[in-house]
């Protein structure tokens, strides 16, 4: 059974890339991710991104592949090394969803993540507390839109 918090893993829900240049907030947004039953590939800047959608939209081909489609991104706002809305924009530009995690709960961060295409932007405080809950409920809703 699973911790308060915590979400149930349910097999293979596909990938999330994560997006984050901070050792130890890649590593928290990793394990949320893989807590939630996902597989997680961390990137760190937004050319690395693009190549792994560009991948994964070459995925499609190959049906024995489909637990490793790109199936959403989790992007750190408070990136140093790569501009966050830009790798926001160009994920969902490439159709997929997008939440975003920000240091703090401030107005101009998640205005900038959520005009970029981000559908949520949690602080990093409420993904530390309840990051796998969190992941599981977006890659549900995911599972839903199809």
């Amino acid at each position: 059974m699973a911790e308060p918090g915590e979400a149930r893993a349910q097999g293979p829900r596909g990938t999330v890339a994560v997006v984050a240049d901070d050792l130890i907030w890649a590593s928290r947004l990793v394990a949320a991710v893989e807590r939630a039953g996902a597989r997680a590939v961390r990137l760190s800047s937004v050319p690395e991104l693009m190549t792994v959608l560009e991948a994964d939209s070459h995925a499609e081909l190959a049906p024995s592949r489909q637990d490793r489609r790109i199936v959403g991104v989790i992007v750190d706002m408070s990136a140093r090394r790569y501009d966050a809305p830009t790798a926001v924009a160009r994920a969902r530009a490439a159709g997929k969803s997008v939440i975003a995690a920000a240091q703090h709960d401030d107005p101009l961060t998640r205005r900038r993540a959520l005009d970029a295409g981000a559908q949520r932007v949690f602080a990093y405080s409420k993904l530390f507390s309840d990051g796998p809950a969190v992941v599981d409920r977006w890659l549900g809703g995911l599972a839903v839109r199809g």
